[in-house]
């Protein structure tokens, strides 16, 4: 019963979404209309239950009957003696109507022990890619998480331009934490949120309930901090909760887009706060990043991209991660609309459209050096009028890149290499009516061309 459950399920939603969500669901018992599941975290229960309400439910009711009630078995943390097997107390079934439960709303009479983290469940350690640009903030945000109790690092502040994964590394903190003790009350939000939750604060006369409630947060993680920048009283507010969190040793976590020395029209006394612990940057993607980022996007999307299109675009989209996965996803359209193989020129096609490419001027002398280079040959053999098989077809090579790649006129292509406009076009056409059935060709061009645009 419990397979064809997650057969109805499987049907309902994306493919990846299911093996991501349900697969790690296992069947422990069924009896007297209780059912009772093994599942990864506490946390995850209630992601799972947060997205996929209505159709978990749906498929319960449909096989298991209308009076089902679903438990929730989580493994016992080893080392922690006050952590137990839960089943299920708590959450409500995704078969019956929930419960109201935890949020993150501030305004509340009443606080209750849990809260909604607000944290994005994919924004893991283990899907946070690590190289040289990103290693010590990496390292410092898995120290706190692997150790609440380690305060030597806090506050955190990490900052780095956009889309260098500041969101990723700092939700990825609060959900170990949560994982570890899911008694812990984490809460990520951003700075805008938090400054518009003020200000209806203050306008319900509940600033006191505001403060209250952030005050009770064990670990507090805030987003683009610089969005406070010019909020003199929200500033003012969010200063004396730091105050509490700090001196009852709660974690505070903050990211933003630049460092606390230039974040002018910030008060002194929380800048002071803001360098009292650790700051981290995170710099620009580096090449290996870049490229690894790509590679498990492709992954996840069970799709095999060839070497040199990863090459490519890796070198190609250099400004952020955000970005790179913005041209996958472009890139994944196309193939599938047009019906077409993920290569070079695809991804050269997706690229014009969507990045300001990061490439070298080209020019004739360059392609034909290029082209020579690769074929084994001097460059003025190229130049000479042999009829030599190997020579002919580098000849044609150069015309046919220096076509595509710059601006010259068939006529003065055909100039440089002594040709006439009409052999320059016929040696273009050749290549052309070659390419879409010899891979050879395929992966010289795609060689000679990462050695031009790399």
């Amino acid at each position: 019963m419990w397979d064809k459950c997650l057969s109805i399920i499987q049907d309902t939603i994306p493919a990846e979404q299911f093996s991501y969500w349900f697969r790690p669901l296992s069947f422990i018992r069924y009896e007297n209309d209780k059912l009772t599941i093994s599942c990864p975290s506490e946390f995850y229960s209630e992601q799972l239950e947060r997205r996929y309400f209505s159709v978990f439910g749906s498929a319960l009711k449909r096989v298991f009957g209308t009076n089902i009630r679903l438990f929730y078995q989580f493994p016992v943390i080893d080392g922690d003696p006050t952590a137990k097997v839960n089943m299920g107390s708590g959450h409500p079934s995704p078969a019956v109507k929930p419960v109201p439960g935890a949020s993150a709303n501030p305004f509340k009479e009443k606080y209750i022990e849990d809260i909604e983290s607000q944290l994005n469940p994919e924004y893991t350690f283990e899907n946070y890619c690590i190289s040289a640009s990103n290693k010590v903030a990496q390292s410092i945000g898995e120290a706190i998480a692997n150790d609440p109790k380690l305060k030597t690092f806090n506050p955190l502040f990490v900052f780095g331009p956009c889309g260098v994964g500041k969101t990723h590394l700092i939700q990825a903190i609060g959900i170990r934490v949560k994982e570890r003790d899911p008694r812990m009350r984490v809460l990520y939000i951003t700075a805008r949120l938090f400054q518009d939750q003020f200000t209806s604060a203050v306008l319900r006369s509940k600033v006191n309930e505001f403060i209250r409630f952030y005050q009770s947060i064990d670990t507090l993680i805030i987003d683009d901090i610089q969005d406070l920048i010019g909020k003199d009283k929200t500033q003012r507010t969010f200063f004396h909760i730091f105050n509490h969190l700090k001196q009852n040793n709660k974690q505070i976590i903050m990211s933003s887009d630049c460092c606390p020395s230039e974040m002018e029209g910030m008060e002194e006394r929380l800048l002071s706060r803001f360098k009292s612990g650790m700051t981290a940057q995170l710099e620009k993607p580096d090449y290996p990043l870049r490229r690894e980022v790509l590679a498990r996007k492709a992954s996840r999307e069970g799709v095999e991209l060839p070497e040199e299109v990863l090459d490519y675009i890796a070198t190609n989209v250099t400004e952020s991660i955000r970005e790179l996965e913005g041209v996958m996803v472009s890139l994944l359209a196309h193939a599938t609309c047009l019906n077409r193989e993920i290569s070079i020129d695809l991804a050269r096609r997706v690229l014009t459209n969507s990045v300001k490419l990061n490439k070298r001027t080209l020019n004739f002398e360059t392609i034909a050096k290029q082209v020579s280079s690769f074929y084994n040959l001097e460059p003025h053999q190229i130049f000479e009028k042999s009829r030599k098989r190997e020579i002919s077809d580098a000849r044609q090579m150069v015309m046919y890149l220096a076509k595509k790649h710059t601006k010259m006129p068939l006529k003065s292509i055909g100039a440089r290499l002594s040709r006439t406009h009409a052999t320059v076009l016929h040696g273009c056409r050749l290549i052309d009516e070659r390419l879409p059935i010899e891979k050879k060709l395929q992966e010289d061009i795609a060689s000679i061309e990462k050695g031009l645009l790399g």
